[in-house]
């Protein structure tokens, strides 16, 4: 399906190739030409990292109502609950579809869909397909749009500004696997470019998580809102020499425990809900154990029936046996890491931007959906949802604009962020970091899961003057280093906008926590 460059036009653009553009795709069959941009093959993106699940209110003692309860809970009181509704209401019919389109989910022995307990939740909601859902359903999607959609696909292509013209957006400019520059044309521009782990040096993000669709969006002059609130998974393998492998929550939801060195489960001593508390509650407690005992924590299946560890969990146990460990018997080692950002592109709830013609969905966007705290696998079913609802209404603008009716319309937001760095009184200057690896770095270690004044300070000083000087100093058009250059651009800016938006929160709630203002302050 991947064409040379030399197509460079189409109705509509979709930069990303995961479950909220291969669903956004279907919306759009037969009403627009098509042109997919992937960084890297269509194979790859956080959508088939996905290990434990997507959530839907479908099995005995659900309701769409407990869903959305668990949902608003989860996001610590600043949730948009018609978002939310929209989320769970449309979100049970789209996974239906999926399993009608060929989604291989667990079954139980009658036939009926097998479901799973995650954190947070009151009931088994979880669907999954063993420990790599993610995976399979981007199967299942690409198949339905190679065959039914048939877009012009661009692979190995890094998105990295969008064209404007006019007030609207009407293209996107991107650099091929050797640095060389191109453009292409749409009177329509999905980002699905999804997460921005790879900002932070622990993340269990895949390489292309880079944040460059906020960075893209902020640049055209998009509003971007919540990027204090990322999620911190709470138990990632840390281990020496190996890579931040996402050990996912559903191992605790099936039973795991979490330990200390000396074999001692303590989740109790911080959260009545022990091991089945929020992720952002699990992952403080698991810094505190950590600086209680001076320590490790592990994550322990031991007490469990190996086999049937072994069955559930066959993708994780296979990567953890790599690393020479037994994910059934032996304690592995856990901490966290950078694993999803609640905050993005601000939206409507048809992916419209605040920037006409450019469109937002899945973890690049930010419908208040999450709050201030993601309730686990309700990301893929976001993806899904939202995809499909900017695939619906996008052919409406493309179809006003050609026609000439298309006015300079948006959802009504009004102004763009920023973009002066907030004062910071008693702060020294900081020298900017200098590469990319020195950039997540400082990132981690100052707007990481434990934040004060000062490291938020220090981190909006330092990479303030990175973002001014990466910007002075673009790549010649086909410069050798631009794809290195462009990274690390874009990291500058989607850290320093997270950086920035934690300084001004004086409360700690939900993924943004502050030890120099440790409560939650509704004022």
């Amino acid at each position: 399906m991947s064409r040379s460059h030399a197509a460079l036009r189409g109705d509509v653009i979709l930069v990303g190739s995961g479950i909220a553009a291969l669903r956004a795709a279907l919306a759009l069959e037969g009403r627009a030409d098509v042109v997919m941009l992937t960084k890297s093959g269509v194979e790859e993106g956080n959508t088939r990292w996905a290990q434990g699940g997507i959530a839907a209110a479908m099995g005995p003692g659900d309701s769409l109502e407990l869903h959305v309860a668990d949902t608003l809970a989860a996001g610590d009181g600043l949730c948009d609950e018609a978002s939310v509704r929209v989320l769970v209401e449309e979100g049970a019919a789209g996974v239906r579809e999926l399993a009608e389109w060929g989604t291989a989910f667990d079954r139980n022995p009658d036939g009926s869909l097998a479901m799973g307990r995650e954190a947070a939740h009151s009931v088994r909601r979880v669907l999954h397909a063993a420990d790599a859902t993610g995976r399979e359903i981007a199967r299942a999607l690409w198949a339905r749009v190679a065959e039914r959609v048939r877009p012009l696909v661009i692979e190995h292509a890094t998105a990295t500004d969008l064209v404007v013209e006019d007030g609207r957006v009407s293209g996107v400019v991107y650099r091929d696997a050797d640095g060389a520059r191109h453009t292409v044309h749409a009177r329509a521009v999905l980002l699905a470019t999804g997460g921005a782990g790879q900002v932070f040096s622990d993340t269990t993000n895949p390489a292309v998580a880079g944040g460059d669709g906020i960075a893209m969006a902020w640049r055209a002059g998009a509003r971007v809102s919540d990027l204090e609130f990322v999620q911190f998974h709470p138990t990632a393998l840390e281990l020496a020499g190996q890579p931040r492998f996402l050990l996912s929550e559903a191992l605790r939801g099936e039973g795991a425990w979490l330990v200390n060195g000396d074999g001692e489960r303590f989740m109790t001593r911080y959260e009545p809900a022990g091991e089945l508390a929020p992720r952002d509650r699990v992952t403080r407690a698991i810094l505190r154990e950590k600086r209680r005992t001076g320590g490790p924590v592990f994550l322990s299946l031991a007490h469990l029936d190996a086999a049937a560890v072994r069955a559930r969990f066959p993708t994780i146990a296979e990567t953890i046996g790599k690393a020479g460990l037994d994910l059934a018997v032996d304690p592995v080692p856990v901490g966290p890491a950078a694993h999803y950002v609640m905050g993005g592109v601000e939206t409507d709830l048809d992916g419209r931007t605040s920037v006409p013609g450019l469109y937002a969905a899945g973890e690049v966007a930010c419908t208040r959906v999450h709050g201030a705290n993601r309730l686990a696998s309700n990301s893929l079913l976001e993806g899904l949802v939202f995809g499909a609802r900017a695939g619906r209404v996008m052919p409406e603008w493309v179809e006003a604009t050609a026609s000439g009716r298309g006015a300079l319309w948006a959802f009504g937001l009004t102004g763009s962020v920023v973009r002066d760095s907030p004062p910071l009184p008693g702060t020294p200057a900081v020298e900017a970091p200098a590469t990319l690896a020195a950039l997540r770095e400082m990132t981690w270690q100052r707007v990481g899961p434990l934040r004060t004044y000062e490291s938020l300070a220090t981190a909006t000083r330092g990479l303030g003057a990175l973002v001014a000087r990466v910007e002075a100093e673009r790549p010649a058009p086909d410069a050798a280093e631009a794809l290195e250059v462009e990274a690390l651009r874009n990291a500058a800016i989607v850290s320093w906008l997270m950086a920035r938006a934690a300084w001004r929160r004086t409360e700690s709630r939900g993924g943004h926590y502050r030890d120099d203002c440790p409560s939650r302050d509704d004022e």
